[in-house]
């Protein structure tokens, strides 16, 4: 029998038990690898993850002449920008296609070779993240910018200038963009209604490593000081707090007991407060957070996802699996993206009670509210999950189907879970290291 790797056997109804590593965040890591290209020297990163995130940057780079190899310790690379070069515009596009990520090469890319190049982006459809507002922000920096049939070509004739903006919203990929290109731009830039996620400290740490000059203000103002030349880094990437309690989802819906290993209590103090809420159980030390379900009921919870410090919207689907499993009415209201709750719908399918509705359900109101969106969910529980077949939609909707199957009684047959490999390391090892009865049709793995 042919192996099909993408689809993904489950027999639910055991507990997941046993202890599994988180490594570098997926939202900090590849774009500290974008940030090497603005250096003239060097630079190593550690605690990488080996994700398809990784693997599409690390390709673009070398598509750009950036010599990119191991280190001397396990999830390290040293990355060298000293001959960055163009590149074919096919090979981009070949590398390209899967991630939004190419978009955050338009700053270094102008500032090193005085043009760029970027393809049609890919990623997770669970709502709008234009790529126009990347594209007005490098405006105000001096970018040109001619739409053509492949994609986009930029170029920034009189050089790149410090500029102030303020974001309509907080965006993560918007904040991004503007450190990624202020840090060289002449003059000062100010950035208003920034993004301050971790992931973004850690990246503001990287490029500060390299010589920029960036301030943080307690109001989401960031005002980084143009500087002639960077050099390079070396610096260990934050762990994975959104795959961290992925997994601690994982114990609480199956009713099980996992020890992350790499899991860090300040990344995830919000999400910790509602795991104890819940009916979660947690036990914090030097090396990760232990996970568990301490038995007896779950309790519901009204929930409103939003930028941190708020509650991650990354965390909100999987945690969604174990409140089916949670005694009363769990409300749900997602401000982040508007089309984040669609994934509901195969949970419903394996036995799970869960409305959606277009208004702003258990808190203020959200920019979505008027907008024909269905943004709230009300999770009635407890309720028994069957197994079914399913389709996965995104990456964390995708590993919340899998908890789910693993909740489930019976089997389930996942399609898609190639997707989670963008955002989860070895989830297949980790997966059978924790006990779980998985298996690929035709080749048995645990």
């Amino acid at each position: 029998m042919t192996v099909n790797d993408d689809v993904l056997l489950v027999h639910g109804g055991t507990p997941l038990e046993g202890e599994i590593r988180v490594r570098g965040a997926k939202n900090l890591v590849p774009k500290a690898m974008v940030a090497a290209l603005l250096g003239s020297a060097p630079s190593r990163l550690r605690n990488v993850p080996d994700i398809r995130d990784v693997r599409v940057v690390r390709g673009l780079l070398q598509l750009h002449g950036v010599t990119v190899r191991p280190g001397e310790e396990p999830g390290e690379l040293v990355l060298d920008p000293t001959h960055v070069e163009s590149a074919n515009v096919a090979d981009i596009d070949a590398h390209a296609g899967s991630s939004r990520i190419p978009i955050l090469f338009c700053g270094p890319l102008l500032h090193r070779l005085g043009h760029a190049f970027i393809p049609g982006l890919g990623g997770c459809d669970i709502g709008g993240r234009p790529i126009d507002f990347h594209f007005d922000v490098l405006r105000h920096f001096g970018a040109v910018i001619e739409k053509r049939a492949d994609g986009q070509y930029l170029e920034a004739p009189k050089g790149l200038r410090g500029t102030k903006i303020r974001l309509p919203y907080p965006s993560v990929g918007a904040t991004e963009q503007v450190l990624l290109t202020a840090v060289l731009a002449e003059g000062v830039t100010e950035l208003a209604n920034a993004a301050v996620e971790p992931e973004i400290e850690d990246l503001i740490c990287v490029l500060q490593k390299m010589g920029a000059i960036i301030a943080m203000d307690t109001d989401r103002t960031i005002r980084i000081t143009g500087v002639d030349k960077l050099g390079g880094y070396t610096h260990r990437a934050l762990p994975d707090r959104l795959e961290a309690a992925s997994w601690a989802s994982a114990a609480l819906a199956t009713e099980g007991n996992i020890y992350v290993r790499g899991a860090q209590q300040r990344s995830m103090m919000t999400f910790l407060n509602t795991y104890r809420k819940v009916g979660g159980a947690f036990e914090i030390d030097d090396e990760g957070i232990r996970f568990w379900h301490p038995g007896g009921q779950l309790k519901s919870i009204a929930l409103e996802t939003d930028v941190h410090p708020g509650f991650q919207t990354d965390w909100q689907q999987p945690l969604v699996v174990a409140l089916t499993q949670a005694t009363g009415l769990s409300i749900i209201h997602e401000t982040v993206y508007e089309s984040r709750l669609g994934f509901t719908s195969a949970l419903n399918q394996m036995g799970a009670h869960i409305q959606l509705y277009r208004e702003c359900l258990g808190g203020s109101d959200c920019r979505f509210g008027q907008r024909n969106f269905l943004h709230s969910a009300v999770v009635s529980g407890p309720t028994r999950l069957q197994g079914a077949d399913l389709v996965i939609p995104d990456l964390r909707g995708g590993f919340s189907y899998l908890i789910a199957a693993l909740a489930a009684q019976g089997t389930s047959r996942v399609h898609g879970i190639d997707l989670i490999n963008r955002g989860y390391e070895n989830f297949m090892e980790k997966l059978m290291e924790l006990g779980a009865k998985v298996e690929l049709p035709g080749k048995a793995l645990g």
